[in-house]
C-alpha cells in the first residue's frame, strides 16, 4: 500500500523533474487501472468525462460535489498513482466553499485538485478578478494546512468561454500564483505563441490541455516550450464513447459486427484487472 503522503511527494516530484509529463485523465476506476497499466505516472479526474459516464451533460454544475468526490475517491482507491481531482469552480461562489472542497477532496484520497474561475453560469461565465483570486487563496490556505503535499492547480478559463484575452488570462494566472497556487492552467490555449507567452510570464509549472481539434503540438513540442504538465480533459472518454457509438451504429444500421475485430480481447482485459491485489 502506498500512503497518501507518499503519493503527494511523488506527485510534487514530477513537477520538479526535467521536461513535461502526462497527467492522464481517468473517468472511473477501470480506466484508472488501465492507464496505470500503460505506464502513466499520475492521474487526473475529468468533470466532463465523469458527467458523460453517468448520463449527464458537462457544464452548468450538472454534477454535484458529492458525486464528483465519490468518483475521485473511487479512482484514488483503484490506483497506486497520485490523483489530482477536477474540482470545477469549487462548488460554490464563496471562498469558504472552495476551501471546503479542497478539504473534502483531501479526505477522498487525492493529492491535488484544481479550482477554476468559471462560474458555471451562462451570461456571467467568469468570476470577477478579485473574487477569483480570493477563491484560490482560500483553497491554497487549506492545501498548505494538510499533513501531506497537496498540489493546488488554479485555472483561468477565459479561452474556454469565448474570451480569448491573453493579457487578462496571464494577469489572473500571476495573481493565482501569488495567492498560493502550485500549478497554473489556462485550458483552451491552441497556439505555440500563446502557450510560450504564458510559460514565460509565470513562475510556476504550467499545465496545458491537449486533445482539442486543430492543435497538432506533440509532447516533445510542449516540453521544449517549457510546459511541465499535459492533460487531455475528457478526450480519452470521448474517444472511448466514439468507439462505442461507432460499434452500436454499425449493429443498428448495417446489422454487422465487424467492430469486434478492433475491440480489446476479453482475456487481455481480464488479465490486466486480475493483476490488481484483491481487497
Amino acid at each position: 500500500m502506498i500512503s497518501q503522503k507518499e503519493k503527494g511527494n511523488a506527485f510534487a516530484a514530477l513537477h520538479e523533474e526535467p521536461g513535461a509529463f502526462i497527467i492522464a485523465n481517468a473517468w472511473d476506476a477501470g480506466s484508472a487501472r488501465l492507464l496505470q497499466h500503460l505506464g502513466f505516472q499520475a492521474l487526473a479526474t475529468t468533470s466532463a468525462g465523469f458527467a458523460f459516464t453517468i448520463g449527464k451533460p458537462d457544464g452548468e454544475r450538472a454534477v454535484s460535489r458529492e458525486e464528483h468526490l465519490g468518483n475521485a475517491k473511487a479512482i484514488a482507491q483503484a490506483s497506486s498513482l497520485p490523483v489530482s481531482a477536477d474540482l470545477e469552480g469549487g462548488f460554490g461562489d464563496a471562498p469558504e466553499e472552495c476551501a471546503r472542497t479542497i478539504r473534502l477532496a483531501a479526505e477522498a484520497g487525492v493529492v491535488g485538485g484544481s479550482i477554476e474561475d468559471a462560474t458555471g453560469r451562462q451570461g456571467d461565465p467568469i468570476y470577477e478578478f478579485e473574487a477569483a483570486v480570493e477563491r484560490v487563496a482560500a483553497a491554497a490556505e487549506v492545501a498548505r494546512s494538510l499533513p501531506f503535499r497537496f498540489m493546488l492547480t488554479a485555472r483561468a478559463e477565459n479561452f474556454l468561454h469565448d474570451r480569448p484575452n491573453l493579457a487578462d488570462t496571464i494577469m489572473r494566472l500571476q495573481a493565482f500564483q501569488d495567492a498560493g497556487a502550485d500549478v497554473l492552467y489556462a485550458p483552451g490555449l491552441k497556439t505555440r505563441e500563446d502557450i510560450e507567452t504564458v510559460v514565460k510570464e509565470v513562475d510556476r509549472p504550467v499545465n496545458v490541455l491537449m486533445g482539442m481539434k486543430g492543435v497538432a503540438l506533440t509532447v516533445e513540442d510542449l516540453s521544449q516550450m517549457g510546459v511541465k504538465r499535459i492533460s487531455v480533459g475528457g478526450a480519452f472518454t470521448r474517444a472511448a464513447f466514439g468507439a462505442f457509438l461507432a460499434a452500436a451504429r454499425e449493429v443498428q444500421t448495417r446489422g454487422t459486427f465487424s467492430f469486434t475485430e478492433a475491440a480489446t480481447p476479453h482475456g487481455e482485459l481480464n488479465a490486466i484487472f486480475s493483476a490488481w491485489p484483491k481487497k
